[in-house]
């Protein structure tokens, strides 16, 4: 199968190409390398042996797209690109709206004009919101807080409403919580640039010496230590979530939606600890207070995943720890030298 991988060279999306180039899959890559790096798709063909193509192309520039559809006989597209911080989005939600969402129509209609149906969407447990309703299932009404989550809850019923305009169309939506780890190789992971916005690579920062120290918001919380519970999932299952699901739409069409989690939550202090092990010193770290609109617990029901794609996490949090670590202290600076 030839395969379009947009973010492609990002965390989930160079995993992601990992995986499809290992199941035999061509696999062609546009990214614009804002928020990630092309070293990441050359170490994957170190680790593959195998060879990826890279567009360095804008989803906002629809010729651009329009022309790497036209002429490439691709049988599905993987989505992955977009803007992703939540905090930023809040600051600049325009610049969320117009990347997200207008760049999504700009593939869209250059999928449908290259007669290419077949799209797996990364999209993400935001928009649940901060429903109290665990564990978190499919079936639960969307209410995104931000304006990162709503671009996603926008792009997924612009989706639904394609699949139901055209029945020629097969569309995964995959909700995934919380990705951690790295390939176990330790030559591809998470690079953030700038601060990071996530919990475990922040950890590896000041484990590895770049940060001074994690600051924890929330010591108060009605869980097992007073901080927030989420769903921590390892990169890998989540690279291997999306092979499943483009087999299935393969098969199947319409519109299907699946959560990517553990079904599992921990605690900050949990990943903390763990993380500590991993590295094999301590983590130093603040209690602060709570942000405004932080959930106490958010975790995954993923039994529609298994019981459609047979698809389940099978790495714990020790193991996206231990990988995580081994590429971070390999790569303090990420990808950058």
């Amino acid at each position: 199968m030839k395969v379009l991988v947009t973010g492609g060279a990002g965390y989930i999306g160079s995993h992601t190409v990992l995986c499809l180039l290992e199941e035999g899959h061509d696999v062609v890559v546009l990214d614009n390398l804002s928020n990630s790096n092309a070293e990441s798709l050359i170490r994957v063909q170190e680790i593959t042996g195998k060879q990826v193509a890279l567009q360095e192309i804008d989803l906002l520039d629809s010729a651009a797209v329009h022309g790497v559809l036209r002429g490439g006989n691709f049988d599905s597209v993987v989505h992955f690109a977009g803007l992703k911080a939540v905090g930023e989005s809040v600051v600049d939600p325009l610049t969320y709206y117009k990347n997200n969402v207008a760049g999504t129509i700009n593939l869209l209609e250059s999928m449908q004009s290259a007669g290419v149906h077949r799209l797996v969407f990364s999209s993400s447990a935001t928009v649940y919101g901060n429903s109290e309703n665990v564990p978190l299932t499919e079936k639960l009404h969307l209410e995104a807080t931000n304006p990162y989550g709503r671009t996603k809850q926008h792009i997924e019923e612009m989706l639904n409403d394609l699949c139901t305009s055209d029945p020629t169309w097969a569309v995964a939506l995959l909700r995934y919580f919380n990705p951690a780890g790295a390939h176990e190789s330790g030559l591809i992971g998470e690079s953030p640039v700038g601060v990071p916005n996530n919990l475990v690579p922040f950890v590896a920062q000041v484990a590895v010496g770049r940060r001074d120290k994690l600051f924890v918001f929330g010591g108060d919380y009605p869980t097992i230590d007073g901080t927030g519970v989420r769903d921590y999932i390892h990169v890998m299952d989540l690279a291997e979530g999306h092979l499943a699901a483009l087999g299935h739409i393969q098969r199947n069409c319409g519109a299907f939606k699946w959560n990517l989690g553990t079904g599992k939550g921990s605690s900050v202090l949990e990943v903390v600890d763990a993380f500590g092990k991993a590295a094999g010193r301590s983590i130093k770290y603040e209690l602060v207070a709570r942000r405004p609109g932080d959930a106490a617990v958010s975790y995954a029901d993923a039994a529609a995943a298994l019981a459609d794609l047979g698809w389940s996490a099978r790495r714990n949090l020790e193991q996206m720890c231990a990988d995580h670590w081994r590429w971070q202290v390999s790569n303090p600076n990420g990808y950058e030298r």
